[in-house]
């Protein structure tokens, strides 16, 4: 009977775009879809996808401040240790069960059971329990006070109970069943993944009838979609293509600040990358300006902090300039005159290949021989992720990005050493005490003046101690035909479709 109705809703989407005037959009990314399970992703791009189908109890505004959505309003205690949360009452999920207390601490409790071993638990391991007071009222209990407690509820994104139930862990990925706007139709990894509007949705209506999201590694392959109208939206904008189409009628170029920061993890935990002068030693070999120009044309913010610009608490300190002489003496010291050979990998799409490519040609100016690995996106995630044990990392350096909506999410995951693979993404495999107790100190303080003197004090030392390549913060290019409304890229680089509408 299932596959009846599954069916039956295909014909029916296929019958109303056949002989129906339907709203489709399509949409060019660069990269695969990892997975749409909400509490498992660690990329920005497949959350953009769950998105369109789930929910959180918050979200994000525009400009990073949070709105409730399946939650009504909010109240936290005076001890800071428990938020009690009402809900809006009515709201279904797609297969039409309830959204309600026990749903919800239902999907709080999957996240945070350790056996389940998910991604997003990370953003939960200050929480206690989960409380339902009532259908429309639950209770957060933490362990001690967290500041950015607001933005990991945020984060979670409310799965029907009954589906997680009937699908199981895996099922659950190719059979999402939410309360958003959207619903899902089909998924072909590296090919395309389909949605369609949800007709029963709770909120305002979806405009389009259908998404259709189409990775597209290859630069020039994705502006020549837009160019035909094959595709209505791209992201990113290939930065190098933003003069060949500025004065096209037909299409927008789209510009936007950040919280995206791009650098090159290195293996601490590494002979080669053990030694903190051949850290630094090789950020001052990186001409960051050269490589904003390159790599990004241009529209890159230097790093000045292991932090972006854009986010709360952000300090400048003294960059690491472009200086040949410095970073050969430093590898001296360190007993590396020679240099040494190393691997560095990233995903296969044009940019951070070109990207890799830079780091290479920049490192051998000092002896530092780069084997550039280019990789799928799925085989890259798991190559990373799936490591049980430092020890068994294979890893050297790696070519990636990371963005957060607040300061705490762009240090803890990616600094304290708890938070190694498989657990989160310290995928330098740093180690250093004092940072870890910053990062505690600083996720409990309250007081702003205070937190700013400890994330202060971190930044300084991250950045003395260079676990990564420090390269910039990213301006937000995205293109899309002028017939396409309402779809923009989100300061963390998630794109927006819940105002989505087309006049082609």
């Amino acid at each position: 009977m299932k596959i009846f109705f599954k069916v039956l809703s295909l014909f029916l989407l296929f019958v109303s775009l056949a002989f129906g005037k339907s709203k489709d959009i399509t949409v060019a990314v660069n990269a695969n879809f990892i997975s749409l399970d909400p509490h498992n992703l660690s990329d920005t791009l497949s959350g953009t996808a769950v998105s369109t189908m789930y929910e959180g109890l918050f979200s994000y505004r525009e400009d990073m401040t949070l709105e409730p959505i399946l939650a009504k309003d909010y109240k936290i205690s005076e001890d800071g240790l428990t938020y009690t949360i009402n809900l809006k009452e009515g709201i279904k999920f797609q297969d039409g069960t309830p959204m309600n207390g026990e749903a919800v601490k239902y999907n709080f409790d999957r996240v945070m059971d350790e056996k389940n071993n998910l991604r997003r638990r990370r953003n939960f391991v200050a929480v206690d329990k989960v409380e339902v007071v009532n259908d429309n009222t639950i209770k957060v209990i933490l362990k001690h006070p967290f500041a950015p407690m607001l933005n990991r509820i945020a984060s979670l994104k409310i799965i029907s109970p009954k589906a997680l139930r009937e699908y199981g862990p895996q099922g659950i990925i190719t059979n999402p069943v939410g309360t958003g706007p959207y619903e899902y139709v089909n998924w072909t990894q590296g090919d395309k993944l389909v949605i369609k509007r949800n007709e029963k949705y709770w909120g305002e209506k979806p405009k389009v009838d259908t998404i259709t999201f189409r990775p597209v590694m290859e630069n020039g392959a994705r502006i020549a979609m837009l160019q035909t109208g094959e595709a209505d939206f791209i992201y990113p904008m290939p930065t190098e293509q933003v003069k060949r189409v500025k004065n096209t009628k037909d299409i927008e170029v789209m510009k936007g600040f950040s919280t995206i920061t791009r650098y090159v993890t290195l293996n601490t935990n590494k002979d080669i990358f053990a030694n903190k002068k051949v850290r630094q030693a090789i950020n001052y070999a990186v001409n960051k300006k050269a490589y904003g120009a390159v790599v990004k044309s241009g529209y890159l913010v230097p790093l000045t902090s292991p932090v972006p610009k854009a986010l709360e608490y952000h300090v400048d300190l003294k960059d690491y300039n472009y200086d040949l002489k410095k970073a050969k003496e430093l590898m001296k010291e360190a007993g590396y005159e020679n240099g040494f050979k190393a691997t560095i990998w990233g995903s296969n799409n044009t940019e951070d290949m070109k990207g890799m490519q830079f780091i290479h040609q920049q490192l051998a100016q000092i002896g530092i021989d780069v084997k550039v690995m280019p990789m799928e996106e799925g085989t890259l995630s798991n190559s990373i992720y799936n490591v049980q044990k430092p020890e068994d990392a294979t890893i050297n350096m790696w070519y990636v990005n990371w963005s957060s909506f607040d300061i705490d999410g762009a240090t803890k995951n990616l600094f304290h050493s708890k938070f190694a693979p498989p657990v989160s993404a310290n995928t330098a495999y740093y180690n250093n005490p004092l940072v870890d107790q910053l990062l505690e100190e600083g996720a409990k303080e309250v007081d702003s003046k205070k937190r700013g003197e400890i994330y202060k004090k971190l930044q300084e030392t991250i950045w003395d101690d260079a676990p990564w390549i420090f390269l910039g913060s990213d301006e937000l290019l995205s293109a899309k035909r002028v017939t396409t409304k309402g779809v923009f890229v989100m300061a963390d680089g998630s794109i927006n479709f819940r105002k989505a509408d087309t006049s082609k």
